[in-house]
């Protein structure tokens, strides 16, 4: 082999392709442009002609052309265990070399359509993709295929073990692949959610930008299934509500909801929390317990912040979730659980992965479905109607008269960066509520954060007498919403002369008609 025109060793070559290839392989990367560009190095570094994964759908039961770097003629190729080519490897899990395509009556052609010049002066190698490292035959996944210029048997075999390195390394890629293709056969057979219309939010569940609106869709998806969601996102952006709202669409939803923030138990009590433990198991274990699994039973346990779990945790988690069996701290008899599992993080996993604290096997059974939850920040248009649910839950839960938001205080919440998200807007009107003795929430009863922070919104560069105006202007603005359009009730509500009203109005060019129709308690 030669690579610019220069002869180099084949171990270099392959040493060359296997880091490209590991470079590929990131977790955070997404599964089939991963997947597509190892066939393209391989293709590249090692001059195939073509390159292509046949992976088995859970479904059907048979192996499906799924991934190739160069285009098939035929879309939707399958292929039968046992028949062909790929189907006998898949069904043998032995490796197969043919010397030349032209010369093998068992080569189906199916997919690509190739010429008779091409059978004739191609090779093919077939390797299965098994399970882990699994040597068992029925435990292959699917097949790596190549088609290689014509070469001495000696060279196309040393090819063929090396596309078995690569198929070990890739087969946690194609597993993963293997459950979103049963996933998305799962969602298909329960028809179309709603049309492809809006889904409407849960109770008290505020939804009005389209990114927190997708966010609902994903959950309603998954929801019907048994697939693990992973629910991603800063702190305070409502993880746990939409488990609820998960749940809730389930045909668990009868069943037990548990949850369970493995961030706020020490390290030593996570394993017992989740588990449970047998009296004596040690000091303090004065009688049996059960865990949160066995509670959860036939329910849904929500784990969050399921990145501060510690390794061992972890591995025991893994097991429930593969086995459907947990053991107590302590006993060394199983038992049998059927629980299904949404966990939250606001946590990097890749990073956790590459630091080694977090276990990468467990990634892929958690990272089944993730829904990316957006900061509050992303989607301000959810801000003001947030702000008014909590101002009505709170009114009323401290009994005040509370009717609306000033529209100063309303400036401040949009152009507020609100790095504490949705639970610092509730803390902030809790707040409000609290100390406000008025109707009306205006700019000094919120927290000194809210009322000090620069915005871009906000023109810093104001003289005083500017600054004064603006706040004259905005003052006035209000309480003429609130006497809708009443410039006489507005100069009494503002303790000032009609004719100071009036000449403001003017001088400020105020439309007063426009708030003629407004309601009182908005």
């Amino acid at each position: 082999m030669s690579i610019n025109g220069q002869p180099e060793k084949v171990e270099n070559i392959y040493l060359t392709t296997l880091n490209e290839i590991l470079d590929s392989i990131a977790p955070q990367n997404d599964l089939e442009l991963s997947l597509n560009s190892i066939l393209k190095i391989l293709a590249k570094d090692l001059h195939f002609q073509r390159a292509f994964l046949a992976i088995m759908d859970p479904k059907s039961e048979k192996l499906k052309l799924s991934i190739t770097h160069s285009p098939a003629k035929i879309d939707h190729v399958t292929y039968s265990p046992g028949k062909g080519v790929v189907g006998r490897v898949y069904e043998t899990g032995q490796a197969v070399v043919i010397p030349r395509m032209s010369e093998n009556t068992d080569f189906l052609n199916k997919a690509f359509g190739r010429s008779d010049e091409e059978l004739k002066s191609l090779s093919f190698i077939c390797v299965p993709i098994k399970k882990g490292n699994s040597k068992e035959d029925h435990n292959v996944l699917g097949t790596i295929s190549v088609d290689s210029p014509i070469l001495p048997m000696d060279n196309l075999l040393e090819h063929k073990q090396f596309l078995e390195v690569v198929a070990a390394l890739i087969s946690n890629q194609v597993s993963r692949l293997q459950e979103e293709m049963a996933l998305q056969a799962q969602m298909l057979s329960q028809g179309p959610l709603l049309g492809g219309q809006e889904v409407p939010p849960p109770a008290n569940f505020v939804a009005t930008s389209k990114s927190i609106k997708q966010v609902l869709r994903q959950a309603r998806q998954v929801g019907p299934s048994r697939a693990t969601a992973l629910l991603r996102g800063e702190s305070g952006t409502g993880k746990e509500l939409l488990a609820e709202a998960i749940h809730a669409c389930s045909p668990r939803r009868d069943k037990p909801l548990v949850k369970l923030n493995c961030a706020a138990l020490p390290a030593e009590l996570v394993e017992s929390e989740l588990f449970g433990h047998q009296k004596g198991a040690f000091t303090g274990a004065y009688q049996n317990k059960r865990g949160l699994f066995e509670v959860a039973n036939n329910g849904t346990l929500f784990l969050d912040e399921i990145g501060e779990l510690s390794l061992d945790a972890q591995a025991k988690v893994l097991r429930a979730i593969q086995e459907k069996e947990i053991q107590r701290v302590g006993s060394e008899h199983p038992i049998t659980v059927d629980v299904r599992l949404i966990c939250a993080t606001h946590q990097p996993l890749e990073k956790l992965l590459k630091e080694g604290r977090f276990r990468e096997d467990l990634f892929y059974r958690v990272n089944v479905f993730p829904i990316f939850i957006p900061a509050l920040r992303e989607r301000r248009e959810d801000i003001l109607p947030l702000a008014e649910q909590f101002l009505e839950i709170f009114s009323k839960e401290y009994d005040k008269n509370i009717k609306r938001i000033s529209s100063p205080a309303i400036d401040l919440f949009t152009q507020y960066h609100w790095p504490g998200n949705v639970r610092e807007l509730k803390n902030c009107l809790e707040r409000a509520v609290l100390i406000c003795e008025e109707e009306v929430i205006r700019t000094y009863h919120l927290p000194p954060t809210l009322q000090t922070a620069e915005s871009t919104a906000t023109d810093t560069s104001l003289s005083f007498g500017e600054a004064v105006a603006k706040f004259e202007q905005e003052l006035l603005v209000d309480s003429l919403k609130k006497a809708r359009g009443n410039m006489l009730q507005a100069a009494r509500d503002l303790r000032v002369s009609y004719r100071i009203v009036n000449y403001k109005v003017k001088k400020y060019n105020i439309d007063v008609k426009k708030y003629t129709g407004a309601k009182k308690n908005k």
